[in-house]
């Protein structure tokens, strides 16, 4: 397995006005991060409108990226509500090349039963072919991954690692202080990148990194020496990812286009960037040198 890389891009999924996967824009943005200094690539994430994807899809994203770069760190998302579903998209990413998968928190039918969420991840991790990462993501799911539960699961031998959205740097630094010894915590918050990672984190999987790789990598390395030493860099990319980030996935995508991805359109009922969505990111990144 290639070395676990400290930022990996949520990468976006490029789709056509159709609604079908643009596979060779797909590794068009792949080569094009890798050029960067992208390592490693989280595919079908939230970012990546990975509940949207369909059977098969995971495997045709993993293996057109891995013909492109064979020596990415490829994670692959998994969107499941059931322990049936879950295991069924972890087969299919096995079986195009993943190197791990990161299994989002079920919540549909268990929002109110949070004692049925660890069993979940116990359940995928004893029988997954894969290494397993939790991921906690309360502004897409309304559940948070308690801390203790995250901690607990940090001992099974099979879960590797965590992607924690939720952007509170405290409650990360406890998780990294409690877990299980080689257990990476991934930051998903663009803004919690600094403190976290100077407060033991060991990186950060963002939707930024698919519009400002370079500035991600920067805040990882100052924030591994301190967090005051990533400050400025920090600051710089908490105004960028919020003024991207809040007007949604679309901005995002078209934040992408503009450093020279080919993004393509959100899968419905996901909308597209507007006119004044695109002139809006377009200011954000000039404004953050990232033109």
């Amino acid at each position: 397995m290639p070395p676990v890389p400290r930022i990996m891009p949520a990468l976006v999924t490029p789709f056509t006005r159709g609604g079908d996967i643009d596979l060779d824009a797909h590794a068009h943005n792949v080569g094009a991060l890798w050029g960067r200094g992208v390592r490693g690539f989280l595919l079908g994430g939230s970012t990546g409108e990975g509940p949207y994807l369909e059977p098969g899809e995971r495997r045709s994203l993993i293996e057109a990226a891995r013909q492109v770069r064979r020596r990415a760190h490829l994670v692959c998302g998994i969107a499941a509500e059931s322990l049936r579903g879950a295991l069924s998209q972890i087969e299919e990413a096995a079986e195009g090349g993943a190197d791990a998968v990161l299994v989002m928190t079920p919540t549909t039918l268990v929002r109110r039963r949070p004692d049925a969420v660890p069993p979940f991840f116990m359940d995928v991790a004893d029988r997954a072919p894969l290494p397993v990462l939790m991921y906690s993501v309360p502004a897409v799911t309304a559940y948070e991954l308690p801390t203790d539960a995250a901690i607990a699961l940090s001992h099974h031998e099979n879960i590797v690692g965590m992607k924690d959205s939720g952007g509170n740097a405290v409650r990360a630094t406890e998780i990294v202080g409690r877990a299980a010894d080689g257990f990476h915590l991934h930051i998903g918050a663009s803004a919690a990148l600094a403190l976290s990672i100077g407060g033991g984190a060991f990186g950060a999987i963002t939707a930024s990194a698919n519009y400002a790789p370079g500035l991600n990598i920067a805040v990882a390395n100052a924030a591994r020496r301190s967090a005051r030493s990533a400050a400025p860099h920090q600051a710089v990319l908490t105004e960028l990812s919020a003024a991207i980030e809040r007007r949604g996935l679309g901005a995002v995508k078209a934040a992408a286009g503009a450093i020279g991805l080919e993004a393509g359109r959100p899968r419905r009922p996901m909308p597209p960037a507007t006119a004044a969505d695109r002139r809006a990111v377009t200011a954000a990144l000039q404004a953050a040198g990232a033109l």
